[in-house]
């Protein structure tokens, strides 16, 4: 098995790899003790809060863990595949929240450390919040690579299986590790976006007072928020990322496998993560050289970036070129156009959230003429972003089947985009760095502010705090985009599963064949179909909802929490007292651990539901009507496969209205903030000492900024942005792949 040995080899190397980078942050200057008090309470705030989170999840993870084994076991005649399922499950679940929680926990270390680091220089704090967000990074590929590996490593070899079995044993590793993404990403998403907002319109709006001022009883949950929704969270779902589409993409080598004999094409998904991993570490050590003290710290970031595409495209050659023989060219190719399509999410998700663009400016303009037209342009900016997401994704599938096709092997075009997943996540943990970066940037921003440090460090947290923005806002599209691309992969890996099914019932028609010659259309004018793909989109629509309505409801209680203490303690304003913040802190996490149940719960179960559902329905002949077929997908599998089908398309396009429409609302608002919003002054119908109104840099215009109407404005549709782009949007990725994980693992129970 060519280049197998580099597995565990490097899994381990990750780890350790993370450590130091850990123990490098960790070893830095805290900072004055004014820095470290703040630092102190944000991290308290956000331990707490994970500790309760994950306490919640554990008990939920059980629970689940023994219904998949006994499902599994029942409906696959099997008790064998029920345990090692359920335990695949458990693991996935362990090994989601180890990394999750300990990628936070060096987050919330490095944020006083950053902001120490930034009354020096900016290539230090530059070098410190990278790393600390690296941490997390690297900890969740190799923790995902290794799971993954040494589950497939125990049951193929030490329990006997099958090695063409193993791979549909270990599918409730992805599953478990969805589970624990989808809660982990909305409790998180809740909490932050509800402080976020309960802090921004108290304080901001009306208050009148500065971002992350320290009588602002909600900036310490605020600042906490930021942790446990971008660090923790994010990890979550990047974790389940990988190793659903790891699991996906051996599945479907299964085919390619049982034709050549060669293992290589089963291992081909964990070998090239492998090598992924090396190139993001080169690329992460580089960053350093290419920083210099007053820059745009965004420009070292993307070189770093620039390094590992291209360290990747050279580890792709090798890797299929020894692992593919003579087929390695297409496979080649395919792989090139996932790491290309990579990098074109970077520059559209740049262009729609990035200030310097005509769809940001657009929102600015609006914002002029108050927060309704502010919204309105938004939203229509936020629905043409589809446009750019659907091309690339659509164009990606496309070139990449084709290229596979070409190989003239059995499978070879869906195994073609499978590679080409693979090349897009070979970046996965510098893109989780970057994701990781902005939150610690932005508490540091916050420290440096609450703790009264020289003008000239926040100087440099305010470049690293609007990079951060823009990284946090790279990072959900690479996601989205990673997403659309493994929703054909688990949606393929799903049909083959049902066909492996029918491939080794004795009593089907299909028993002892081989999965390509077994038929699985999935006929949308059937009835039973297109009812199950309409709930697929309703189930995403309503999920939304959920975590939106979560989100506000959590809110106008930090809301009225502000404002009582305001109120009962003229104190805090004047700065003789100091606002109750564990109180804020309090009342956040209860909201929003109650506000995840009811969409994770919707999440996991209506698709059973419907499954179940439909397949009695044809069991019983209620309705005669519906038309059965020779296929193996009549009644439950066809049902399952149409929700997964279109439920994900939705979840797509609707995650990528959230993201970017969000982020282009928050760049808007920090355009304005930035001082760039400048107008005639007759036109703009305001004179200079106007609240929020200055003199701009030619005679006869003024600049519109903080406290400005148009600023009030753009705060308003940042507000109705900030549950979108934070909560809803990566919650969506998550179910995406959590929809195609749990009809992989519950798949019998659809066809029994």
């Amino acid at each position: 098995m060519a280049m197998a040995w580099m597995i565990p080899i490097v899994g381990l190397a990750t780890v350790v790899f993370a450590a130091f980078l850990a123990w490098d942050v960790l070893k830095r200057d805290a900072g004055p003790p004014a820095m470290q008090e703040i630092a102190g309470m944000i991290f308290e705030g956000a331990m707490a809060f994970l500790r309760r989170q994950y306490r919640t999840i554990a008990i939920l993870s059980v629970f689940v863990a023994v219904a998949i084994g006994v499902i599994v076991g029942y409906f696959d005649e099997s008790v064998n595949h029920g345990v090692l399922t359920g335990v695949a499950f458990m693991i996935g679940a362990i090994c989601s929240g180890v990394a999750g929680f300990i990628g936070m926990y060096v987050a919330v270390r490095s944020n006083g450390r950053c902001a120490s680091a930034a009354t020096r220089s900016l290539r230090e704090a530059v070098a410190v919040s990278l790393r600390g967000g690296a941490v997390s990074g690297f900890l969740v590929v190799g923790l995902s690579l290794i799971g993954v590996a040494s589950l497939f490593g125990f049951y193929s070899r030490i329990l006997g299986n099958d090695m063409a079995d193993t791979p549909f044993l270990i599918v409730g590793f992805g599953f478990g590790a969805s589970f624990v993404a989808l809660f982990a990403q909305l409790g998180g998403g809740i909490y932050t976006k509800a402080a976020d907002v309960g802090a921004d319109l108290v304080g901001k709006v009306e208050a009148g007072i500065p971002e992350d001022d320290p009588r602002n009883a909600a900036v310490i949950a605020d600042l906490v928020g930021d942790n446990v929704g971008d660090c923790a969270g994010r990890g979550a779902d990047l974790f389940e990322s990988t190793a659903a589409e790891n699991i996906g993409a051996m599945i479907l080598g299964v085919v390619i496998f049982q034709l050549t004999g060669k293992p290589e094409w089963i291992l081909f998904p964990l070998v090239i993560r492998a090598f992924g991993i090396i190139a993001t570490g080169i690329g992460i050590l580089s960053v350093p050289f290419f920083t210099k003290e007053n820059q745009d710290p965004m420009t070292p970031l993307n070189y770093g970036y620039y390094v590992i595409t291209a360290i990747s495209i050279c580890f792709m050659a090798l890797v299929t070129k020894i692992m593919m023989g003579d087929h390695w060219h297409w496979f080649f190719f395919c792989g090139l156009t996932g790491i290309a399509t990579s990098v074109l999410f970077v520059y559209i998700t740049q262009y729609y959230t990035a200030g310097r663009w005509r769809p940001v400016k657009e929102i600015v303009q609006a914002s002029r003429t108050g927060p309704a037209t502010n919204i309105i342009i938004g939203t229509a900016v936020g629905f043409e972003t589809t446009l750019g997401t659907a091309l690339a994704i659509g164009t990606a599938l496309v070139v990449s089947f084709v290229l596979g096709e070409h190989s003239n092997l059995p499978n070879g075009g869906v195994f073609g985009t499978a590679v080409a997943t693979m090349g897009m996540l070979m970046s996965a943990a510098y893109i989780l760095s970057m994701d990781t970066f902005g939150p610690i940037t932005d508490n540091a921003n916050g420290i440096i502010e609450m703790s009264g440090a020289p003008a000239e460090a926040r100087d440099i947290t305010d470049a690293l705090d609007a990079v951060g923005n823009t990284t946090k806002a790279l990072t959900k599209g690479y996601a989205m985009a990673s997403a659309g691309l493994a929703a054909f992969l688990l949606f393929s890996a799903y049909l083959d599963k049902v066909k492996e099914h029918f491939a080794k019932d004795p009593n089907s028609i299909y028993f002892g064949k081989d999965l390509t010659t077994i038929p699985f259309p999935v006929d949308i004018s059937n009835v039973a179909s297109f009812v199950s793909a309409l709930l697929g989109v309703m189930i995403v629509f309503l999920f939304a909802s959920l975590a939106i309505r979560a989100v506000g409801q959590a809110a106008s209680k930090i809301i009225e929490e502000v404002r009582r203490q305001f109120r009962e303690d003229p104190g805090i304003m004047a700065g003789t007292s100091r606002p109750d913040y564990g109180r804020a802190v309090d009342i956040t996490a209860k909201a929003a651990l109650r506000g995840m149940m009811a969409p994770g719960l919707l999440v996991v179960g209506a698709p059973i539901v419907i499954g179940v559902a439909f397949r009695l329905i044809y069991k019983a002949e209620i309705l005669k009507a519906l038309p059965q077929t020779q296929s193996v997908g009549s009644g439950g599998p066809e049902s399952v496969a149409a929700l997964l089908m279109v439920g994900t398309i939705g979840g797509v396009i609707l995650a990528t209205f959230f993201n970017n429409v969000g982020g282009a609302w928050d760049n808007a608002k920090k355009y304005i903030e930035a001082g760039l919003l400048q107008v005639p002054a007759a036109e703009a119908g305001v004179t200079v000492g106007d609240p929020g109104v200055s003199a701009g840099d030619s005679a006869g215009w003024v600049t519109l900024g903080k406290g400005s109407d148009a600023h009030k404005a753009a705060v308003v549709g940042d507000t109705v942005g900030d549950p979108f782009k934070d909560t809803a949007g990566p919650s969506l990725h998550v179910l995406v792949k959590l929809l195609s994980t749990i009809t992989l693992v519950l798949a019998p129970l659809f066809i029994s």
